[in-house]
């Protein structure tokens, strides 16, 4: 999908809720650097564009956003509402 595209989709979602989805992708990702850094890159300074680019990369990853599809589904965050 284009950049266009993407921010569309991802406009529908409150602040909270992109938050938690990438909560719910970065739970499924190796805990180093490399991992983390790609995202630094793609938007440093920016928790908005940071959680958007983590989505992104997830969605890329497994066909759908981490609470409808793939790993993501099995993590239970702690303040779950």
């Amino acid at each position: 999908m284009d950049d266009e595209l993407w921010d569309a989709i991802l406009e529908g979602l409150t602040p909270r809720e992109l938050q938690k989805e990438a909560a719910r992708a970065i739970c499924t990702m190796p805990a180093d650097n490399d991992s983390i850094y790609k995202f630094n890159a793609v938007a440093r300074h920016n928790s908005q564009l940071w959680y958007k680019a983590v989505v992104i990369y997830y969605c890329n990853e497994h066909g759908g956003f981490p609470s409808e599809i793939g790993p993501g589904v099995d993590i239970k965050l702690i303040l779950d509402d």
